[in-house]
């Protein structure tokens, strides 16, 4: 889910919908991009797609991510990803076509979904304008989240990213110390767990999200933007996490470097940041916040104060 995107509509102004299993998706062509698409399910964007150049992230909160995929290993050399979350597939097609070879699953629980992509955003497509990389190796499972993972065998992932969102929120079940837990035993000595986290003022949940993150990771930061991360809006904030160093300098100077420059915080800061806060367990985790009903709407421009 990305909470700052326009609805954009194709240069006939309109938008193709199906039935899916979790409502109704609409594919809406980019009208400056003549191969990419926005997926929406019930109004809320999901995903952005260019079938012509996978090294496109238009989301900042997908940048970020990107960023992560980026500094988890040498450059150009393959990496174990597990996508906790498939829609459209973007960060999928995004390592794939930054780290040829790399071997990836990616989780969907809503099965017409998945056809629905392969069908019209399909993986493979020539990315002539990305250089010719091949789309690479790229599995889906059809299933819940949490349990693909707590049943996939220890270690054999490099980064696990959870973007994971039923319309606009994140089940339950999904925002655990627990859930950290069984991710953590996924990933390798040295893998990386990244999470898009929806949230607004006063940021209760995301406080929660990141105690309970903390309490299984010793390294973790925080990256949004910086209104976001002040309790001023609604927005995306990426939560990574590791047993061993992330790379806070390289995350930081990044972030700070796209269009929609982010604010990264770890150390001291997110201990002022979670203070006080306890970590969600399975016994008491609700759904994260519904975001404000004209939150999709809005679109703001790189350098537009929020």
């Amino acid at each position: 889910m990305v909470v700052m995107s326009s609805r954009q509509r194709d240069s006939s102004g309109s938008a193709v919908r199906y039935q899916v299993d979790s409502g109704v998706a609409e594919l809406v062509g980019d009208p400056d991009r003549p191969r990419a698409w926005t997926l929406l399910v019930d109004g809320t964007p999901q995903s952005h797609v260019d079938l012509d150049d996978p090294r496109y992230l238009q989301f900042e909160y997908m940048r970020r991510l990107g960023h992560l995929v980026d500094l988890a290993g040498p450059a150009r050399q393959p990496l174990r990803v597990l996508h906790l979350g498939g829609g459209g597939l973007t960060l999928a097609r995004y390592v794939a076509a930054t780290r040829p070879g790399s071997c990836q699953l990616a989780v969907e629980s809503d099965a017409a979904l998945v056809r629905l992509v392969r069908r019209r955003l399909p993986l493979g497509q020539p990315a002539r304008r990305a250089g010719g990389s091949r789309a690479g190796r790229v599995r889906i499972q059809v299933g819940d989240a949490r349990a693909v993972v707590e049943q996939v065998r220890a270690g054999s992932f490099d980064v696990v990213i959870a973007d994971l969102f039923a319309g606009a929120r994140t089940a339950a079940h999904l925002t655990s110390a627990e859930f950290a837990v069984a991710v953590a035993r996924a990933l390798s000595a040295g893998g990386i767990y990244a999470v898009n986290v929806g949230d607004g003022p006063p940021l209760t949940h995301t406080r929660a999200r990141v105690a309970a993150v903390r309490s299984v990771f010793p390294c973790t930061c925080l990256i949004a933007d910086p209104a976001v991360l002040r309790g001023r809006r609604f927005g995306n904030l990426v939560l990574a996490g590791a047993h061993h160093g992330l790379p806070v300098a390289a995350l930081a100077r990044r972030a700070a470097a796209d269009p929609f420059p982010g604010r990264l915080v770890h150390g001291a800061g997110l201990d002022r940041f979670t203070a006080g806060a306890r970590p969600i367990t399975d016994a008491r985790a609700e759904s994260s916040p519904i975001p404000p009903p004209d939150i999709f709407t809005a679109r703001r421009k790189p350098g537009q104060p929020a």
